[in-house]
């Protein structure tokens, strides 16, 4: 009986100890699964293993204090493994790459230091740090009530009215360090800049230019205008062209100024129908005015050189005929007489015997051989 003193489990003297040592090392009484380690063994092991990965001495419970410090002990070689721990991570935050597009401004201790170009850069951190930021990349700034979803489109012209226009800024960054430093918010800055630009081209303007044929002449102005404002604030940024998108009315009376232009359009196309008529009979009254006086001046001459002649020739004949009268007034009377006679076609009958009786019909052959000739010409 006093073997079974513990117990029908086989416990030791007491009771109560001999049943937590067996419940702690095998199964308990009436469980056949598998032995399940008790929460207490799990971190006394995890102790364990720290405590060798720290340097400490390794051991069984029985033995913890007696083999060595129940604390982590620092050695050597834990030291050395920090130190390139932190080496290793003080090289990563200092050592820094840049792409071909980008480039680096660093900074020694808030300071401007240096630009850094593409590849790899050191900045020992953290007496230097950086900034990286991306110089080639075009960045849009749209402006415009159909592009902002605001009343920013809406502009006064010169002829006192009122322009719908959406446009869009393309720039990049040309100095990195005066882009950072001067100023507080770039995209806003080029943002109200374009849009005070564009407000004042528009109102040295006509609405009929800006909406038909003066977009790119506009565009290119709003560019040099933009840029050189940008410069005057040393902005480090470049504006690489302005897309003229829409230049239209308020949507409002768009339907109403589209008839106006209409109507104008038609008045425009009449103006000048009548322009080409008015050119036309112009012209032609021109050309028959100068035929006019073109004629009258060759008759004019013609007139006064044969009044110059008929006087020459009567001078001269004057002189001939005071040397021979008589010949020269029977030369006279018979050029006369021929000049009067020549283009008349006589008849001359003989009135014979009998009064004339003996005339047969007349056949105007000379009409006839006229007529021929006539008709041959």
């Amino acid at each position: 009986m006093a073997g079974n003193t513990g117990g029908p489990w086989g416990g030791g003297n007491n009771g109560s100890g001999g049943d937590d040592d067996g419940n702690r090392g095998g199964r308990k009484p009436g469980n056949d699964g598998p032995n399940i380690p008790e929460i207490e063994d799990l971190v006394n092991k995890g102790r364990e293993q720290l405590r060798v990965l720290m340097g400490g001495g390794g051991g069984s419970g029985g033995n913890r204090g007696t083999d060595g410090p129940s604390g982590p002990q620092l050695t050597r070689g834990t030291l050395g493994l920090g130190a390139l721990v932190l080496i290793a991570l003080w090289l990563s935050a200092s050592v820094y790459t840049v792409k071909p597009e980008e480039r680096s401004v660093e900074l020694l201790l808030g300071r401007y230091s240096q630009t850094g170009g593409p590849g790899l850069n050191f900045a020992p951190w953290p007496v230097v740090t950086r900034e990286v930021v991306a110089v080639t990349t075009e960045r849009n700034i749209d402006i415009g009530t159909s592009r902002s979803g605001m009343d920013a489109g809406l502009m006064l012209t010169g002829d006192e009215n009122i322009v719908d226009i959406d446009f869009q800024v393309v720039w990049n960054i040309t100095d990195p360090q005066l882009y950072l430093f001067n100023l507080s918010d770039p995209p806003q800055t080029i943002d109200a800049v374009a849009e005070s630009a564009m407000r004042e081209i528009v109102s040295q303007s006509d609405l009929a230019p800006i909406l038909n044929r003066d977009r790119g002449a506009i565009a290119e102005r709003l560019r040099d205008l933009l840029q050189s404002t940008l410069d005057s604030y040393d902005s480090g940024v470049n504006i690489i062209r302005v897309n003229f998108d829409k230049a239209d009315p308020p949507e409002p009376v768009i339907a109403s100024f589209r008839k106006v232009q209409d109507a104008e359009q038609e008045r425009d196309r009449v103006q000048n129908v009548a322009d080409a008529y008015a050119n036309r009979v112009v012209a032609e009254a021109r050309g028959n005015a100068a035929q006019i006086l073109e004629q009258a001046e060759g008759y004019r001459a013609r007139v006064v050189n044969e009044a110059e002649g008929e006087a020459s020739r009567f001078t001269a004949v004057l002189g001939e005929y005071e040397k021979a009268p008589e010949v020269t007034r029977k030369r006279l009377y018979l050029e006369t007489m021929e000049q009067v006679l020549g283009g008349v076609d006589i008849v001359i009958l003989d009135e014979g015997q009998g009064g004339g009786q003996g005339v047969v019909p007349y056949l105007p052959l000379n009409d006839l051989r006229r007529n021929t000739t006539e008709g041959s010409n």
